[in-house]
Formats: C-alpha cells, structure tokens, sequence
C-alpha cells in the first residue's frame, strides 16, 4: 500500500533528531543523508563532548514487521559475541535497539535504529586469497546462523524469492506485450525448479544478500554488513552471490572459498545445483522490486532503463539462460593450487589481503 510514510515525505532532518532526542540522546543539527534506497540513512552527530557521529537507518514502512527487524538485530548481535566482524545495531539509553516514529500526520510509523559510523574501503574484485578470506568468514556466519532459527523472517522458495516478486511484474504491466509471456514462462519454470531442488535442502539464518557491495575492509579486517534482507535460505545463497561469475576463474575460486569454507563447518556440495535458478530468481525479484517501488521518485531516477523494452528483453535471455544452464553442467574442470602451495591460515582469513 503506497502512502506518504512509504515515501518518508514526513521523514525531514527535524524529525530524525527529534525522533533520537525523543529516544534519550542529544544531537546537534548535523543530519546527512547517506546513499540507500530501500530505507532511508542519515549520519547525524551526538551533542557530547566527542561529538560522536552515528549512522540512523529508518525502515521503510511496511515491508518489515517489529519482529522482523529485532531478529535482524539479533542475529548481528550473536555474531558479533561470538567475534564475526559484522555491524551491531547499537541500543539505545533504554537498552532497546529498536524505536518508531509516527510521520505523514500521525498515520504511520517507521521504525528506526541507530549503528556505528563505519568506514572502510569495500572490495572492487574477488581474487584467489580474498576467496579464501571470504569462505571463512561465511562459514563464520553460518555457524552461527545454524544455532537457531527466524521464527518472523522470510524463508527462501520460489514462491517468495520468485513468484510474490513475479506477481508484482505482471501487475505493473511493465513488460512489453511482445516480451510478456516468454518472460512469465522462464520465470515460473525457474520458481518451480528452485522449489523441485530445495525440498530436501535444510534451510537456516543467511545473509541473504552478501555481495561484494556489502563487504567492507577497515583496520585489516574484513566486516559483512548490511543483514536487511536476512532470511532462512540455503547456504548456497550467500556463496553465489559473493562468487557470481561462470567463466573459469570464478569456477576455481568457488572451489578455494569452499576448501576454507568447509575448514569451518561442511558444505552441501549437491547445494551448488540451485545457483543457476538462484540466480535467475533474483532477476525476477530485481524487477518485482522496482514494480513495487516505482511510485517514489528515486527508483525511475535510478533505473530508467527498467521502462524501457531493451531492458525487458535482456532480462528474459538472462532468465532463459539460467534457465537452460540450470540443466546442463556448465561449470570447466577445476584447476587449484599446486600440493606444496602455502596453507592457508585463519591470519589469511581474517587479514587484509593486500600485503
């Protein structure tokens, strides 16, 4: 449902500090809003003595419920005890880490939190060490992910990752009339073929979304941030998407990530089946996702090429693509390091990789 909330129109500089000074901290009038499109985040400054700068991230209304966001918060906060490099959400005087605001009038409510300032140089490329680094560090996460699971998150299927994104597609009437029932019926073999191959495939807490953007490097450390779209999927999910490439190289270095991976914690190899209608699938939930978010103006001003039929015909070869890979063997044969090349250690896992 769209509303003045879901634009965050009520959402100014004022009310953000008025809502943390409201929350027991007190800020100066510095408020920056940072890069996001989804949620609204702004930096803004403690009036204490060190002028402390904090980043507040403000849902956007209706997508996620209480319960939702605090096992978002949660999860972050059970990596980070058990020393995983990630971002906690940072409590509030009142030791919560989660508070609301009402906005538009009084008709809705978003609900915000607070985290660190947090910079740090994000990777550009995945070379044959940062695979390594990378497949300790999701392991790490999965470790922790396995203990327990989301009782109010999403879970990864065809239906929610496809077929709800999907809906949106064909409700918008975005797809061009020529492209309309090729695009629909690669989509649904994809959502059907996902759901054929995860029946048997255990699911549990996942980044979600763990591509190179949401990886940060800072002090010789490597830190995943970012658990918004955190769910129960298979651990698949966040390998794929770090690793995303089909050419050779990619192929060698998905098998170095689940050499370190697997030091860890062991990985379901069968699992690698699903990356094709994966990634398909999240072609689908790109483009439900701009259906549902073209009524605020930053997404057609961010993706005008989503209006446009040259759009909408490369995204149908890519799902027909997947689709066909899906049921072939695409991957060369895989070539790794020589016997006597170094071992790896968790120094490597966890130090910068430029040396």
């Amino acid at each position: 449902m769209k509303s003045a909330a879901d634009l965050f129109l009520g959402l100014t500089p004022d009310t953000v500090l008025a809502a943390i000074e409201a929350a027991g901290l007190r800020c100066t009038s510095v408020c920056w809003p940072l890069n996001s499109y989804e949620n609204r985040v702004m930096e803004v400054e403690l009036a204490d003595e060190a002028r402390t700068r904090l980043v507040t991230k403000f849902y956007r209304p209706q997508r996620w419920t209480e319960a939702q966001i605090l096992e978002e918060h949660a999860l972050l906060a059970e990596l980070h005890a058990d020393e995983v490099p990630v971002v906690p959400a940072l409590p509030f005087p009142d030791g919560r880490t989660l508070r609301q605001v009402a906005v538009a009038g009084g008709a809705d409510v978003v609900w915000f939190c607070l985290f660190p300032r947090f910079g740090g140089r994000a990777p550009e490329e995945v070379n044959d060490a940062l695979a390594s680094r990378l497949g300790a560090l999701c392991a790490r996460i999965h470790v922790v992910g396995a203990r327990k699971p989301f009782v109010a998150r999403q879970r990864l299927s065809g239906m929610t990752y496809g077929g709800l994104p999907l809906a949106f597609v064909e409700a918008s009437g975005r797809v061009p009339v020529t492209l309309r029932r090729q695009f629909v019926v690669a989509a649904r073999a994809l959502i059907a073929l996902t759901d054929e191959r995860m029946a048997d495939v255990p699911l549990q807490r996942i980044h979600g979304d763990f591509h190179l953007g949401n990886l940060i490097a800072r002090d010789n450390i490597l830190y995943a941030l970012d658990f918004d779209d955190a769910l129960m999927g298979p651990p698949v999910q966040d390998l794929w998407m770090l690793l995303p490439g089909r050419d050779s190289d990619t192929v060698r270095r998905r098998e170095l990530f689940l050499q370190s991976y697997e030091q860890f914690r062991p990985f379901d190899r069968a699992s690698l089946q699903l990356i094709e209608p994966l990634r398909g699938l999240r072609l689908v939930h790109f483009c439900g996702w701009l259906a549902a978010r073209w009524h605020d103006p930053i997404f057609p001003q961010t993706w005008p090429q989503f209006a446009t039929d040259a759009f909408w015909q490369e995204t149908t070869d890519a799902l027909e693509q997947a689709l066909d890979l899906a049921w072939t063997d695409p991957e060369p044969a895989v070539s790794l390091p020589p016997d006597d090349a170094p071992e790896v250690t968790n120094a490597d896992f966890f130090w910068d990789w430029e040396k």
